[in-house]
């Protein structure tokens, strides 16, 4: 996970304790409406290729920029499909770093093919179908994933 700097040093002068952190997350489909997800190393599991919106950054930048970093996709067209946050986005890395996301989700157009993540932290990438899918890290509703 790379870390931006601004929440580097928020992390020096508070510590562990839980920060608002402003985040975008990507629905691509394939052809046949499976859901693309990413397993990074470490004990986060599944996810949707996801980041933090880093300081002055519009969010559909942030989104086209940890799209390609995750998945090697480039975003041809995006429309916001919610907005979700709360006791439920929050989440507890293994250094003990918490954190509470509000996250943008965007359904997303991608260009195929794609080029290698450029994310070392990124172990697999795959297809799932909506009986098949894994839990993710954040409870994001089916519907808005499969609908």
């Amino acid at each position: 996970m790379t870390i931006p700097s601004y929440i580097q040093g928020l992390r020096r002068k508070i510590g562990h304790d839980r920060l608002l952190i402003p985040s975008v997350a990507a629905i691509i489909h394939d052809d046949v409406g499976r859901l693309l997800l990413q397993r990074k190393a470490g004990s986060e599991g599944w996810s949707l290729p996801a980041g933090a919106i880093e300081l002055g950054e519009p969010p559909e930048a942030a989104l086209n920029r940890e799209v390609f970093e995750e998945t090697g996709f480039k975003v041809i067209s995006a429309s916001l499909t919610g907005a979700f946050g709360g006791n439920e986005f929050r989440y507890t890395y293994p250094n003990g770093d918490r954190v509470e996301y509000t996250v943008l989700l965007y359904r997303c157009r991608v260009e195929f093919p794609a080029t290698k993540p450029v994310d070392p932290e990124t172990v697999e990438l795959r297809y799932f179908g909506i009986n098949d899918a894994p839990s993710l890290a954040l409870p994001y509703p089916q519907s808005a994933l499969f609908g």
